[in-house]
C-alpha cells in the first residue's frame, strides 16, 4: 500500500518511495524536494535522540522550527539498526523502496549492515545514495566538516568578502545546499529514471565540497582567461566596479546596484542625476574607487524607501537589499506562493519550482520520531505480534 503523497496521483514522484536515513541538513533538504515532489519518503531514526535537528534551539520537549520546516510530508520510524531485528525489518523496507538516502561517514552504514551491497541483494533496482562532506573516496574521505571548511577548500571562501577584508561568512549554507542537497537530488532522480528503464540500480555518492568546487565557475573563469583570480572585493561580482556592488543610505539600509550592462547602468545614472557617471561604468582602480564614492554619497543622502520610491518602475536592476521578515511579506514572492503559514502561524518555504499538473501543498507536517514506526512495518509485512516484540525489546520505537 502506498503511502499518501504531497499532492493527488499526478504528482512527479507519485509512487517513488525513499528512506532517508539522513539528520541535519543537506540530507533532510534533499528528500524535502523530493517529498515534496510526491515521494513517500519515510525518515528512518534511531530510538534514541534521532534526528538531534528536532532540538536545535527548542525549548525542552519542543520540536525545532528548523526541524519541521526541512521535515513536512514525511513519514518517521524509530528502528535500532544495531539490533539484527532493527536491521532486517530496515531491509524488509528496502525490499519496497525505490531510493536509499544516507548521511553518515563512509563505512558506518556497512557496520550497520545496511550499506549498498546489503540493500541491493535484497531490491537489485534500488537508488543508494551517500551525501558525505569529502565523498567516499580520497585522502579526506572520512574527515569531518562543516559548510565553512567545504568552502575553504574549493576556493569559494578566498572569493567572498570585501576588499581588504577577511573572507565573509554566508548563513545561506552554500556547500551544504547547493553540493548536498540539489546536487543529490538531481543524481538521485537521473538515477531513478534509469532504474525505472533498466531494473538496475545505481549507487550515488555525492560529496558537498565537489558539489561546491564544481559550482565556482565564475572564479575559474577568471584563472582561464587571465591567469589568476582577482582578490575578493576586487572582482567583477564582489565590488571591484562601480556598477555591481552595494551602497548605503541615509537610515543604515542597503541598495543593491546590480547595472552590468551598459543600458542599465546609463539609466541608473540618469535616474540619479549624475550622466556624468556614465563613463564610470565599469571603472577600475583610483578612477573606479573616485565613482564608487560618488555613488556612496548620492546614495547615502537619501533613505532607502526614497530610492525603492525612486526606482519603482525604473528598469536598472537596483533593488533594496531586504531583510528576511521584509523578503517573507514581499509581494512578488506572494505571487508565486513561495511563503507556507501553518496552522500555528509558523512560516517555512514552498518548492521553488511549479510543474503545471502537480499543486503543492502540506499533506503532512514534520512527523514526532517513530510516529509511523507501526504503520510502515505492517506495510513491509511485518506481522502485528513481530512488531510488539520489537517495541518490547528496544529495536524499534513508536
Amino acid at each position: 500500500m502506498t503511502a499518501p503523497t504531497p499532492s493527488d496521483s499526478e504528482a512527479p514522484l507519485h509512487g517513488v518511495r525513499v528512506l532517508d536515513l539522513t539528520r541535519l541538513l543537506p540530507g533532510p533538504v534533499c528528500t524535502l524536494h523530493l517529498a515534496d515532489l510526491g515521494a513517500d519518503v519515510i525518515k528512518v531514526e534511531d530510538t534514541g535522540a534521532g534526528d538531534y535537528a528536532r532540538a536545535l534551539g527548542a525549548k525542552p520537549g519542543a520540536t525545532s522550527a528548523f526541524f519541521r520546516m526541512v521535515n513536512r510530508n514525511k513519514r518517521s520510524v524509530a528502528l535500532d539498526l544495531k539490533d539484527a531485528r532493527g536491521r532486517d525489518a530496515f531491509l524488509a523496507l528496502a525490499r519496497r523502496a525505490d531510493v536509499v538516502v544516507e548521511s553518515f561517514r563512509p563505512g558506518v552504514v556497512a557496520s550497520l549492515g545496511v550499506d549498498y551491497e546489503a540493500v541491493r541483494a535484497v531490491r537489485p533496482s534500488i537508488v543508494y545514495a551517500s551525501i558525505t562532506g569529502y565523498g567516499q573516496t580520497g585522502p579526506r574521505a572520512k574527515a569531518a566538516g562543516h559548510d565553512i571548511n567545504y568552502l575553504g577548500y574549493a576556493g569559494v571562501l578566498d572569493q567572498t568578502g570585501t576588499r581588504g577584508g577577511p573572507p565573509a561568512l554566508s548563513n545561506l549554507q552554500i556547500a551544504d545546499l547547493l553540493g548536498g542537497a540539489l546536487t543529490a537530488a538531481v543524481a538521485i532522480l537521473a538515477a531513478v529514471v534509469a532504474a525505472q528503464r533498466t531494473g538496475r540500480g545505481r549507487y550515488v555518492d555525492v560529496a558537498m565540497a565537489d558539489g561546491a568546487l564544481a559550482h565556482n565557475i565564475f572564479s575559474l573563469h577568471a584563472l582561464e582567461q587571465a591567469g589568476r583570480t582577482m582578490p575578493r572585493g576586487e572582482d567583477l561580482l564582489t565590488g571591484g566596479v562601480p556598477c555591481y556592488g552595494v551602497y548605503p543610505t541615509k537610515d543604515g539600509r542597503w541598495l543593491a546596484v546590480g547595472a552590468l550592462e551598459d543600458k542599465f547602468w546609463r539609466t541608473v545614472c540618469t535616474t540619479i542625476g549624475r550622466p556624468d557617471l556614465v563613463a564610470g561604468h565599469l571603472a577600475v582602480g583610483d578612477e573606479g574607487a573616485r565613482v564608487r564614492a560618488e555613488l556612496d554619497a548620492v546614495f547615502g543622502a537619501r533613505t532607502l524607501a526614497d530610492w525603492v520610491a525612486r526606482f519603482g518602475g525604473v528598469d536598472a536592476c537596483v533593488t533594496p537589499v531586504a531583510t528576511l521578515d521584509e523578503a517573507l511579506r514581499d509581494e512578488q514572492f506572494a505571487a508565486r506562493g513561495m511563503v507556507v503559514t501553518g496552522a500555528d502561524g509558523a512560516h517555512s518555504y514552498a518548492p521553488p519550482w511549479t510543474i503545471s499538473g502537480h499543486a503543492f501543498r502540506v499533506a503532512r507536517d514534520a512527523p514526532t520520531q517513530g510516529e509511523h514506526t507501526a504503520e510502515v512495518l505492517r506495510e513491509a509485512g511485518i506481522d502485528g505480534a513481530e512488531i510488539e516484540a520489537m517495541f518490547a525489546a528496544g529495536a524499534a520505537r513508536r
